[in-house]
């Protein structure tokens, strides 16, 4: 029996800032951002798309009505949790009507949540093979306006159904993880925007990708990989991790792996960076623009959480992988976004949720199926 990601979906409010726009506003040259980081667009979510409203929106794609009744664990991954106690999966289950017998959750560690949480779903579904389980990615990256982050924000989310004999990627067993305490990153309790050392950030990143991928020689043959997929929170981080490589594979392993990477930043490019979902993004825009995969290939993934957590893991694509993407419904998603003013921009950035107890009416700008209704005695409620 195999086990691992049968169905994908995913979400992105419908409103972008194009950074060729932002960096005039700046008073930056463009290509600070599209070259230096390697950006596009970034996805702008107003109050009514929380992490809650747009991870209900991502697994509503993907769910048949038996799903629903056949799913035991549910797991949001977040670092933009709506609540200090109350998981943001026990709205999510309300809102997408899965039955009452299961255990919902949430996990925190910065990008790495989703990972731990796919971890966990393999785990259940093995012990217990007629249940499925689904894990979301739902995160809003937020640095501040004028900062040197602002460029690298975004919001998303990534719902991925975990089920035996999956119909897309089964995973395997073994994986290569580390942790440790590291302050390259964070967010106060107090903070509504994160902190960061970002030189420091990207060195940690880079020196555990590579401490792991030395490990991988006891899990895997490394030229047997048909693409590398990373955790992106902005495409050129990496690219300085692939191009790590460049010395230590053959040309031709190398120029396959870059080819594939590629194709798995094209997404993100245009939605920014989205914390705990970014590599799953990165893995849904592989699959959905890459024709030349093919059906058993194996690929590899690397996972990675400022505080810090790292894990490389492995899976196989299934037969027929490509009948159960949804990438047209995905393109058209990104396809129909409006493109926000830099002002209009800074104005939904500025807005807040009342924090007093009173009652806040939200009032949805564009059209999705879940979205956040009010704030009312200091609960939320959506429709």
């Amino acid at each position: 029996m195999t086990v691992g990601i049968d169905k994908i979906g995913f979400y992105t409010p419908q409103q972008y800032l194009d950074l060729i726009d932002l960096a005039h506003a700046r008073q930056v040259d463009p290509n600070k951002y599209l070259i230096g980081i390697g950006q596009q667009q970034m996805a702008v979510a107003d109050l009514d798309q929380d992490i809650v409203a747009m991870a209900a929106n991502a697994a509503e794609e993907i769910l048949t009505t038996a799903d629903r009744q056949e799913i035991g664990l549910l797991i949001v991954a977040t670092e933009s949790g709506v609540d200090q106690s109350k998981a943001a999966a026990l709205f999510v289950q309300e809102l997408l009507h899965i039955n009452n017998n299961i255990r919902a959750l949430e996990i925190k560690e910065a990008c790495y949540g989703a990972t731990a949480g796919l971890q966990f779903a393999y785990d259940f579904v093995s012990l217990y093979p007629n249940q499925k389980a689904l894990v979301i990615a739902a995160d809003i990256a937020r640095y501040g306006l004028q900062t040197a982050g602002e460029v690298t924000q975004g919001a998303g989310a990534v719902a991925m159904l975990v089920s035996k004999n999956p119909h897309i990627l089964a995973l395997e067993k073994e994986s290569i993880y580390q942790s440790q305490n590291a302050g390259d990153f964070w967010r106060p309790n107090y903070s509504q925007q994160a902190l960061a050392r970002g030189k420091y950030s990207e060195e940690l990143y880079l020196q555990m990708f590579t401490q792991i991928y030395q490990q991988a020689d006891s899990v895997i043959s490394k030229e047997s990989l048909a693409a590398l997929l990373f955790h992106i929170p902005f495409s050129k981080m990496g690219r300085k991790a692939l191009q790590t490589l460049k010395t230590k594979i053959s040309d031709v392993d190398y120029q396959r792996l870059l080819s594939r990477f590629e194709k798995s930043i094209i997404y993100g490019q245009t939605v920014g960076n989205i914390y705990t979902g970014s590599l799953y993004l990165s893995l849904l825009s592989l699959l959905e623009n890459d024709d030349s995969l093919q059906d058993n290939e194996r690929i590899a993934l690397f996972s990675y959480g400022s505080g810090a957590v790292a894990e490389l893991f492995f899976g196989h694509l299934q037969p027929h992988y490509r009948d159960y993407l949804n990438a047209t419904e995905h393109r058209q998603l990104l396809d129909e976004r409006q493109r926000l003013s830099v002002a209009e921009y800074e104005a939904i950035f500025k807005k807040q949720l009342v924090t007093d107890g009173s009652c806040q009416l939200i009032i949805p700008v564009r059209a999705a199926q879940h979205y956040l209704k009010k704030v009312d005695q200091h609960e939320r409620f959506y429709q």
